[in-house]
């Protein structure tokens, strides 16, 4: 009986297609089902596979304390209830669009400008990169993604949309309609460069496919000299008169940046005019709340809290991120060099009894279930060399680092024998990748990453 009434369902429906098999949700699992509290569960699962930014979120409940009329709920705002409420353009509040026209300038050094009429909103970043691919590609084409690359775009890119990803061209008659990257990385953290940045613009020109950029961790760069937009590489004068920029589109959000996952706020900013028609259009399907759009818009209008916000978020992370690395870096463990993210790259390859993907996913289900930590495993990742793991950071307070890294050193301890066994690796502070001796075709045809200082590529020097 149940299985004639799942012959009545959809193909989505009957699938499997959102990717919840991946070990990178598995980990999500295992956290849901032993969540780690300080008194009422201290054995538990501590969730580092999650990335969030809640670091800096006693300034935002500050800058609320002290604007209360931001909020229609609020006695001081409560008389713009009713305009609100009733509010349903799909435009979006103009002065919301302009707030986030003007963050994303700002988060990019003020080095270039956004235009309002071109935002458009989505539910999150993952409905902006779903209406991107639904704009953007067919059923069947794809979309090249170097590796290692985010686990959710399996979900957000493919499962509606019956787009394909793949790390290398191939000959089986895709059509691949754009290149996907993601500056800065998730998960390495690392950034591009302007020369690389310049070569990608070439060569989504030469080859007449589209750029989409995904930007959501523009504001979380804690290195020098930071980040650099794909907007502002169009916008120099040696690529100005080569740019097709209708090919050029941008995917932001305030998850990462602000801190902000469960208001859903993503952004399609797009140089493409039929582009933005379009996906201003299918919104409707998943529009951001009038209600988040005014508090939005008045917080980030504030130029004075916006500046001190983005500062002292920069500095958070950075103090957070180096506690880690010095914490690891004490029994042993190296990361990837990251500018920024949430998360860093650990590198357990001296714990792998071989050099295996089996071993790789041995290893996670002892972190899991042993020591009692989700991190993501680099195979979730797409990521072509077992023994690298993400580790989010930014979404614990004082005392869960503290616990996370005593439960880690402590197994590390317990292993020493395995590491002593292993082969050393090359440090990932020496690996590094050059460009100008690479054809861009080659870069894109591996599965290697393009990121500088990626771990996945032969050291040059």
């Amino acid at each position: 009986m149940e299985q004639a009434g799942e012959l009545l369902l959809s193909k989505i429906a009957r699938g499997d297609g959102h990717g919840e098999n991946s070990p990178y949700f598995e980990g999500w699992k295992a956290y849901e089902d032993d969540p780690f509290h300080p008194i009422k569960n201290p054995n538990g699962v501590i969730q580092m596979g999650l990335a969030e930014n809640q670091l800096s979120c006693d300034l935002v409940q500050e800058w609320i304390t002290s604007n209360p009329e931001a909020s229609i709920c609020s006695v001081e705002g409560v008389h713009e209830f009713k305009d609100i409420a009733n509010f349903q353009d799909y435009h979006g509040l103009p002065l919301f669009r302009q707030g986030v026209a003007k963050l994303m300038g700002r988060t990019r050094g003020n080095r270039v400008k956004f235009d309002p009429d071109r935002i458009v909103m989505s539910g999150g970043a993952t409905g902006a990169h779903e209406v991107t691919a639904f704009c953007l590609a067919d059923p069947g084409d794809a979309f090249l993604v170097p590796t290692p690359y985010y686990p959710g775009f399996d979900r957000d890119l493919r499962w509606r949309t019956g787009v394909q990803l793949i790390p290398k061209a191939k000959e089986d008659n895709i059509t691949v309609k754009g290149l996907l990257i993601t500056n800065p990385s998730n998960p390495l953290g690392t950034i591009m460069d302007k020369e690389t940045l310049k070569m990608v613009v070439t060569f989504i020109n030469h080859n007449h496919i589209h750029l989409v950029s995904d930007e959501i961790y523009a504001a979380t760069v804690f290195s020098h000299p930071g980040f650099t937009s794909i907007a502002e590489i169009i916008e120099e004068e040696d690529i100005k008169m080569e740019c097709d920029r209708n090919l050029i589109h941008i995917v932001y959000s305030l998850s990462k940046d602000m801190g902000f996952p469960g208001f859903r706020v993503g952004i399609i900013y797009s140089y493409n005019d039929n582009v933005v028609n379009c996906a201003r259009k299918m919104s409707s399907f998943g529009l951001v709340s009038t209600q988040t759009q005014h508090l939005i818009a008045a917080m980030l209008s504030d130029d004075e809290f916006v500046q001190r916000f983005l500062a002292e978020s920069a500095r958070r992370l950075a103090k957070r991120y180096g506690i880690f690395c010095k914490g690891l870096r004490q029994v042993g463990i190296k990361c990837l060099q990251s500018d920024g993210g949430l998360f860093l790259w650990m590198d357990l390859r001296p714990l792998l009894k071989k050099q295996t993907f089996e071993e790789e996913m041995a290893l996670w289900r002892v972190i899991i279930h042993k020591v009692k930590i989700n991190v993501s495993p680099g195979c979730s990742f797409h990521c072509c060399e077992p023994g690298w793991f993400r580790v989010c950071y930014a979404n614990m307070d004082d005392r869960a680092v503290q616990i996370s890294l005593a439960r880690m050193r402590g197994f590390v301890l317990q292993n020493k024998d395995v590491m002593l066994s292993s082969k050393k690796p090359c440090s990932p502070r020496n690996l590094m990748l050059t460009f100008s001796s690479m054809r861009m075709d080659d870069f894109l045809m591996s599965p290697h990453s393009p990121i500088p200082q990626s771990p996945l590529v032969k050291a040059t020097t």
